[in-house]
């Protein structure tokens, strides 16, 4: 009768149990597991910043600034590149008479000086022709300025009945305050035009010292260009340069060609006219009509006509029609402008077939060829450059 039985836990005691033992040890796992204690809230301890982002924001504004920077300096080297991309295409147009002259023993340096020497002799021409013309119109303009300002009066008084005498209106024009402001403002500004004119002298110089390099040493550019690059790819690149040297010259010397017989037909129309500066005139409308594209032609037009009425209204009408007479038997010649031909070719590429299109570029010579059919290029291929971090490996004997 005094014996006591044993009773068995419940759930509650095993409960009551586990939550008085976990009030006296942190979450997270047993004294001895080794695992750090978590919050309650399942969240590790206080934030911490990752090791990637110091690193990744000081990259940022490292390219932030290069950026800036590159930006910088482009915006103030932009005219030094635009100089050296036109002493390029000048040395382009060059290439083939220097490629002549040095093909027959002449050295390459002496060759571009000649062509040079040339090219600025017939500028300077042009320049004092058209100079001439305009310092005459000019003397002629002062000259005949009283007898201009007497008819103009003498036109205003019989219109108008008024009394106006020229002594009078040179007077008032004399004391006017515009006339002062503008004589002042012009003593003002003369400053300013000769640093203009002597920036357009030292661009010059740039242009003609760069196309001289390069067209002195325009093979030597060319391999150090190429030296870098795979051999695979050498001798398409020198292909495509002398390419563009041939077409770029070719282009040059035809318009130069075409400038020439237009020229000579104005001038004996001119000449024929009795218009004053028939010389300038011709050489304007040559090279205008020629090398600008579109508009050259009715604005190298202009200028005669203009001429041409001062002597003779009717004179202007026959300049007017020769200048659309040559251009259609220009056109009619098949002297048109590349811009044409190339306009009506990419609209023949666009319509044509993958195949067509292959046969048309292996007509012009611009096509894939296979390898034994490829010209030969007249520059030669220069060595790779070897890797400086590549081992050489030397075979033992």
């Amino acid at each position: 009768m005094g014996e006591t039985c044993p009773v068995a836990p419940t759930d509650e005691i095993n409960t009551d149990d586990r939550e008085a033992d976990g009030a006296d040890r942190p979450r997270g796992g047993s004294p001895g597991s080794g695992r750090p204690p978590t919050h309650p809230l399942g969240v590790g301890g206080p934030a911490r910043m990752p090791r990637w982002l110091p690193r990744a924001v000081v990259l940022v504004l490292a390219l932030y600034a290069c950026f800036q920077l590159g930006s910088w300096a482009f915006h103030q080297l932009i005219g030094l590149l635009i100089n050296i991309l036109i002493a390029f295409f000048v040395a382009l147009a060059m290439e083939p008479a220097v490629g002549r002259m040095a093909a027959r023993g002449m050295r390459r340096g002496l060759a571009t000086f000649l062509v040079f020497l040339a090219l600025m002799i017939a500028t300077v021409g042009f320049v004092v022709l058209l100079g001439s013309m305009l310092a005459g119109q000019i003397v002629d303009m002062v000259e005949q300025f009283p007898k201009y300002l007497d008819s103009v009066i003498n036109w205003v008084n019989h219109s108008f009945h008024t009394e106006l005498s020229r002594v009078e209106v040179q007077d008032s024009l004399l004391h006017s305050d515009w006339l002062q402001k503008y004589v002042q403002n012009s003593a003002t500004g003369v400053l300013d035009v000769s640093a203009t004119v002597l920036g357009g002298l030292f661009r010059l110089l740039t242009i003609f010292l760069f196309a001289f390099y390069f067209a002195a040493d325009g093979p030597r550019l060319r391999r150090t260009i190429c030296s870098v690059l795979p051999p695979a790819r050498q001798a398409e690149v020198l292909r495509a340069w002398e390419i563009a040297v041939d077409k770029t010259g070719g282009y040059l010397y035809s318009r130069g060609l075409m400038a020439l017989i237009s020229g000579i037909a104005h001038y004996v129309l001119l000449q024929i006219l009795g218009v004053p500066y028939a010389p300038a005139l011709a050489v304007w409308v040559g090279l205008v009509s020629q090398f600008i594209p579109t508009i050259g032609t009715y604005l190298a037009g202009a200028l005669p006509m203009l001429l041409a009425f001062t002597v003779n209204p009717w004179y202007a009408v026959w300049v007017l029609g020769f200048v659309v007479i040559y251009q259609q038997v220009e056109r009619t010649l098949n002297m048109v402008s590349p811009g044409e031909t190339y306009r009506e070719l990419a609209a023949m590429m666009a319509e044509a077939s993958p195949e067509d299109r292959g046969k048309l570029l292996a007509a012009l010579g611009d096509g894939p060829r296979p390898a034994r059919d490829r010209p030969r290029s007249s520059t030669p291929l220069p060595k790779p450059r070897r890797d400086p971090f590549r081992p050489v490996v030397v075979e033992s004997c």
